[in-house]
C-alpha cells in the first residue's frame, strides 16, 4: 500500500491526543532462559501530528516507568531500583519519531528512545488500524506497533547467573503500542 493520504480511507490531517482508556504499552523480557515475563505501563502519553503528506508525520510519546505492573507488587519495585529503571533520576521513556517509511507492506516509524539518561534509534513496526468516529462523534486512529531493544545499550544491565547456565533475565525487551488516538478541534 503506497502511503499517501488518497489511499488512506478517513485520513484527515491535524493533531491527535491519545485516548489512554482504548490504549496499553506492554513489554516482555526472556526470564529464567526458558519463558517471558511480562507486564505493562499504567500512565503514558502521547500526540501524534498528521501532515498532508503522512510520510511527514510526527509521534511523540511518553511513559511514566513508575507506573509498571508485572502483577508482581516486589518485583515492580525492584524494576523502579538504580538496577533497572533508576526512576527517581530518569521517571520516564521518551520516544520522538524522526520520520516514517514504507519497507514493502510494513509502516516503519523511525525515531529516538530516551531511556534511563540514554538516547538510541529505534524503529516502530507499525500496522495502521483505520480511522473512524466514535458514538460521541469523536475522530479515532488507532495503530498497533512493536519494537526490540537491548535494555543493556540503556544502561539497565542487571542480571543474575543460573546455577544451570546462562542468566535470569535476556537483554532483549519487545516492547509493544496498541494505541488510539482522538482528533483535537482545530
Amino acid at each position: 500500500m503506497a502511503l499517501n493520504a488518497s489511499a488512506i480511507p478517513g485520513y484527515v490531517t491535524g493533531t491527535w491526543k491519545l485516548d489512554p482508556t482504548h490504549s496499553e504499552v506492554s513489554f516482555s523480557v526472556r526470564h529464567l532462559a526458558i519463558s517471558k515475563v511480562k507486564g505493562k505501563f499504567e500512565q503514558f502519553d502521547a500526540t501524534l501530528v498528521t501532515a498532508e503528506n503522512p510520510l511527514d508525520t510526527t509521534l511523540e510519546a511518553s511513559i511514566d516507568v513508575s507506573s509498571i505492573n508485572t502483577n508482581q507488587a516486589q518485583r515492580d519495585q525492584h524494576l523502579a531500583t538504580g538496577d533497572f529503571f533508576l526512576t527517581e533520576e530518569h521517571p520516564h521513556m521518551v520516544f520522538r519519531s524522526t520520520g516514517i517509511r514504507e519497507d514493502g507492506d510494513d509502516m516503519l516509524i523511525d525515531g529516538e528512545l530516551s531511556l534511563r539518561g540514554v538516547t538510541k534509534p529505534v524503529t516502530l513496526k507499525t500496522e495502521f488500524g483505520g480511522v473512524t468516529t466514535d458514538g460521541y462523534g469523536q475522530t479515532k486512529l488507532g495503530a498497533e506497533a512493536t519494537t526490540k531493544i537491548d535494555r543493556t545499550e540503556f544502561g539497565v544491565n542487571w542480571n543474575a547467573a543460573l546455577e544451570a547456565g546462562g542468566f535470569t533475565l535476556g537483554n532483549d525487551v519487545t516492547i509493544n503500542l496498541d494505541v488510539q488516538f482522538v482528533l483535537q478541534a482545530a
